[in-house]
């Protein structure tokens, strides 16, 4: 274990270690542990990289209940960053609908063409929690809190920010 990391191997929130990712319900079980770390380490910032979000626990009203009161706090933004927004209104219809409140903190990002297919599917807080879906096929990936592992990744993910757009208007124009 290096020095940036939390000691513990449970599984807890503000544990080293999250839980081991090896299906598709323990990879959403890894994004909660994910979540109530970072909002329990008081991260001001948290992202969400993924192509599509599917598989994400948003509909999960426990998670958006937290999400909302983390929100609450001053200076707290959720950056979302995905090739993709177009399945988000149908498989997470009551993420959807809760975010309207929060656009004000709620960054969605939409990563240029070019960048799209090599999008990790990535939970970073800005306090170290990772969690990171490296192997999707097989369901294999890591969730840990590390700050050496959140700066590296923030690091990676700011390259391809500076050349998003935003996207996933809370209300579309239409004539």
């Amino acid at each position: 274990m290096s020095g940036d990391e939390v000691p513990g191997t449970s599984g807890a929130p503000g544990s080293g270690r999250g839980p081991a990712i090896d299906s598709s319900a323990s990879w959403a079980q890894a994004l909660r542990w994910g979540f109530e770390s970072a909002i329990s380490q008081g991260a001001r910032c948290i992202t969400c990289v993924d192509s599509g979000f599917s598989g994400w626990p948003l509909n999960d009203e426990d998670l958006l209940t937290a999400l909302a009161a983390w929100l609450r706090l001053p200076m707290r933004r959720l950056v979302m960053l995905a090739a993709s927004y177009d399945k988000v209104p149908r498989e997470h219809p009551r993420f959807n609908g809760w975010r309207g409140h929060w656009s004000h903190a709620i960054e969605p990002w939409q990563a240029p063409l070019e960048m799209a297919t090599d999008l990790p599917c990535l939970l970073l807080g800005d306090q170290g929690t990772v969690v990171h879906l490296i192997d999707a096929e097989h369901w294999r990936g890591r969730a840990e809190i590390s700050r050496r592992a959140a700066h590296i990744w923030q690091e990676r993910l700011d390259v391809v920010l500076q050349r998003s757009e935003r996207s996933f208007a809370v209300n579309t124009l239409g004539l």
